[in-house]
Parts: structure tokens; C-alpha cells; sequence
């Protein structure tokens, strides 16, 4: 197919491909423990519809052990063409806190040319880029096609890693699409290239036998909350930079945000400053970062008078490319020892990580994926990185180093994903399907 005549197919799909996204967030697949199960099965029941329909004489449902089910469909190379593997996943994030939606969560709502509901950019709008950019085609793909639909990849994600490293021929390809990324903003065209790992601890501070009655042994007794608090607040400077040795900043070679993009994007407060030092591209994509995200005290509500004999705190970090998530875990544990004040006893559980990924020298799917690009949005995408981690990627990179892998997605800095509110805008979405048909067209070639 010629690009012009790839463009109207995907101009003529549009109508088709939002209903289908909208029977998708319609779907409540909260693949968490504690949420119902049922939902998970008919997203995957309407994947599996949707792969079919788009066009994949194979289609079927994999058992993906401790997990739910991923979807997986193919279809035979062309003589001499190279095979693409496309990835996204079923499964959303919980809808939180109710009160704070505009819409309801599982309601798919348009408004102004988006469509607002969980799940409606992470990665629902993945699954409807690959099925609406197959769709263009009517079953005439001009590449060998895979595509693996993951189920739970928002909670326990390295369940499918684990399926990949058994099953690695199902997914061998020449190049990888993952559509679980975006761009900075509507509009301006990006690929990922670089992804940050993580390692989380929980670190626990004990002091007293027994919580003591602040009148009678305050000033004296060691409070295992401030002592817990005296060590997190030891892990930054007064500038916000790190202070765990061996945490060095890194480099980013592209562009970041501005900082006022960044500030209306995070929201930050009229006369809050920033933190950290460096460009915003350096702090956010190729540096540590280390955030407190829980605490175990007693809240406010229920506080009474005493001085605390025990408190635990969830420690995650962010690690760049080119650190190790191992070295970098024993360096903060090591630190939060060595400044943890007055004796008190120290130790670390339920540890959790991820390898962070950064992409290779370009070759031909990443050329014809940026020729694609181009004509798609207008203009050539510019590279950047990830603060969040997806594990599969770097399962992927290792098992298969010589396959390119491109990140991209219809997703964009105001999507609030992960946060009431979430939406995709479809227009972004249509150039999204169009790039990636337009790619698939483009790789055939170039690889011939």
C-alpha cells in the first residue's frame, strides 16, 4: 500500500477504532489483588475479538503462570520480509479515589476531542494503536506480525518476563514496538530511548520494647519516628541533591522540558521551588532518585501521647541506565545505617526491582519508524526518556540484543495516567495508528 493510501484507511478506521477503545475502558481489568477477577478475563476475551477482527489468521488466549492470561496472535512473514512484535497490555491501574473524577472511571465519556476513563491512554490506547494500525491493511500485512497483549502488567509486570525467557521464540523478532509510552505533549512526536529501573525497600526503625507515654519518658527515650525521620531526610541536601555516595548524576543527550512545561505539568505551587541540580532531562531520565512513598506511623486521627517504639517507612529509587540496581540498593541500605542515630535497630524487607533500559544506535526500524513519525505529526520525533520503569523491556533487550526496540504511544504528559481524570486525545491517537501502519509499510521496504 502507498502512504496516501494507508492514511485514508486509517482516516476511514478512526470511527471504528474509538467505539472499540470505549467497549475496552468500559472494562474495569484492575488486575490487583483484592479487585474482581471476572473483568480481567472479558478484556482479554475482547482483546482476543479485537486481533481477530483486525485481521491475525492466529489469535489466542496464553496461560502466563501466577498471572492472567496474556493474548497473543501472528501472522506469517512475506518472503523476505522481516517479523514485528507489538506489545501492549489489557490491564489498567484502580479507578482511587472517586470523588476525584470529572467522569466515572469506567464510563468511557468524549469531551472536546478526548476520551476520558481508566485506562483510556495506559495502554488501552496501546491495544487500539496495534489492532486500528493492522486494521488498515485488511489482512495484507507487508511484514510478519506478532503481538503479545500482557494482563497484569500495572501490578507484579515480571510475571510475563518470566513467560518470555520460556517461550522465547513466540516473541523473536527483528524489531519491537512497545506501545506503553508518549509524547511530551500532543503533538510533538517522541521516541523513548531510555528508561529508568527501579529497586523499593521497606526499612524499619526500632527503639523501645513498647511505645512509651510521651509525659513521662519524652526527652529521654529514643523515638523510633524521628529517628526514622532524621535518616530519610539525610538522603537529600538542602538542594534536593542526593547524598548517598556513589549515586552520581548522569547525562541525557536530548531534550527535556522546560521548567515551566515542567511545572504546570507536575503542577507545582506558585513559589515551590524545583529540586536537584542539573538539566531537567539529566535529574529526570539518566539520574538516581530516591522518593518515601509510604509511612507506618499512627495518622494524625489516631494519634495519642506517646513516643513511638517502632516506625517503617517504603523507600523507592530510580535508577539510570547505566547503574545497577543491586549496587544501588546496598548503597542506600548502607547509608540509612550508617546515619540512622542513637543505636537504633535497623533492618530492610520485601525488596522489589527492575532494569532499566536504554536503546541501542539506531538501524533500519528505527529510521523508517522516524520517516514515519514525520509524516504522521508533521515533524521528525526528537528523543526522550522515561522516568518509570517497564521491566518487560529490558527482558526484552537482553534475550534478544539484536532486535531494535521502539518505544512510543498515543500517551502524553497531561494524560494523567495512574491519576483520576485519565484521558487520550484522539487526534493524537490517529497519528499514533497512521505512524505505526505507516512504519509497518516503510520496515518492509527498507529491510527488502
Amino acid at each position: 500500500m502507498a502512504p496516501e493510501e494507508i492514511e485514508k484507511a486509517v482516516e476511514a478506521g478512526m470511527p471504528q477504532a474509538v467505539e472499540d477503545l470505549k467497549r475496552l475502558v468500559a472494562i474495569p481489568s484492575v488486575a490487583f489483588p483484592g479487585h474482581p477477577e471476572v473483568p480481567v478475563h472479558e478484556a482479554a476475551a475482547l482483546t482476543e475479538e479485537l486481533l481477530r477482527a483486525a485481521g491475525l489468521p492466529h489469535v489466542e488466549r496464553v496461560a502466563v503462570e501466577g498471572s492472567f492470561p496474556a493474548v497473543y496472535g501472528e501472522a506469517p512473514a512475506p518472503p523476505g520480509a522481516p517479523t514485528v512484535l507489538l506489545y501492549a497490555h489489557y490491564d489498567v491501574q484502580p479507578a482511587g479515589d472517586l470523588a476525584l473524577w470529572k467522569t466515572a472511571p469506567f464510563e468511557p465519556t468524549q469531551i472536546d476531542g478526548a476520551l476520558y476513563g481508566r485506562g483510556a491512554a495506559d495502554d488501552k490506547s496501546g491495544l487500539i494503536t496495534h489492532v486500528a494500525a493492522l486494521r488498515a491493511f485488511q489482512g495484507r500485512f507487508p511484514v510478519g506480525v506478532k503481538v503479545i497483549i500482557e494482563g497484569q502488567e500495572e501490578y507484579a509486570g515480571e510475571r510475563l518476563e518470566a513467560f518470555v525467557e520460556a517461550n522465547p521464540e513466540l516473541v523473536r523478532a527483528d524489531a519491537i514496538v512497545v506501545a506503553d509510552c508518549g509524547n511530551p505533549r500532543v503533538g510533538d512526536p517522541a521516541l523513548t530511548t531510555s528508561l529508568r529501573g527501579m529497586a523499593a525497600f521497606t526499612v524499619e526503625v526500632r527503639s523501645l520494647g513498647e511505645s512509651l507515654h510521651s509525659g513521662s519518658f519524652g526527652g529521654a527515650a529514643p523515638d523510633a519516628l524521628a529517628a526514622l525521620m532524621r535518616m530519610l531526610t539525610a538522603l537529600h541536601d538542602d538542594n534536593g541533591d542526593i547524598r548517598v555516595p556513589g549515586l552520581n548524576q548522569g547525562v541525557f543527550s536530548g531534550e527535556g522540558p522546560s521548567e515551566e512545561e515542567f511545572r504546570a505539568t507536575a503542577g507545582v505551587l506558585d513559589g515551590v521551588s524545583l529540586v536537584g541540580s542539573g538539566s531537567l532531562a539529566d535529574r529526570l531520565w539518566a539520574s538516581y532518585a530516591i522518593t518515601v512513598t509510604g509511612l507506618d506511623v499512627p495518622s494524625v486521627s489516631g494519634a495519642i501521647n506517646a513516643v513511638q517504639a517502632v516506625a517503617r517507612a517504603r523507600v523507592t529509587i530510580r535508577i539510570p541506565p547505566s547503574g545497577d540496581t543491586k549496587t544501588a540498593l546496598d548503597e542506600v541500605t548502607g547509608f540509612l545505617k550508617q546515619v540512622a542515630p542513637w543505636g537504633v535497630h535497623v533492618s530492610f524487607d520485601d525488596f522489589t526491582t527492575g532494569t532499566g533500559f536504554r536503546a541501542e544506535a539506531g538501524g533500519p526500524a528505527t529510521a523508517a519508524i522516524g520517516r514515519a513519525m514525520e509524516r504522521a505529526f508533521g515533524r521528525a520525533p526528537r528523543e526522550v526518556g522515561q522516568g518509570g520503569s517497564i521491566p518487560l523491556v529490558a527482558t526484552l533487550a537482553r534475550r534478544f540484543p539484536e532486535a531494535e526496540i521502539l518505544l512510543y504511544g498515543a500517551e502524553d504528559n497531561d494524560a494523567a495516567i495512574h491519576a483520576p481524570n485519565e484521558r487520550v486525545d484522539l487526534a493524537e491517537l490517529r497519528r499514533v495508528i497512521t505512524a505505526e501502519a505507516l512504519f509497518l509499510a516503510e520496515y518492509a521496504q527498507t529491510s527488502a
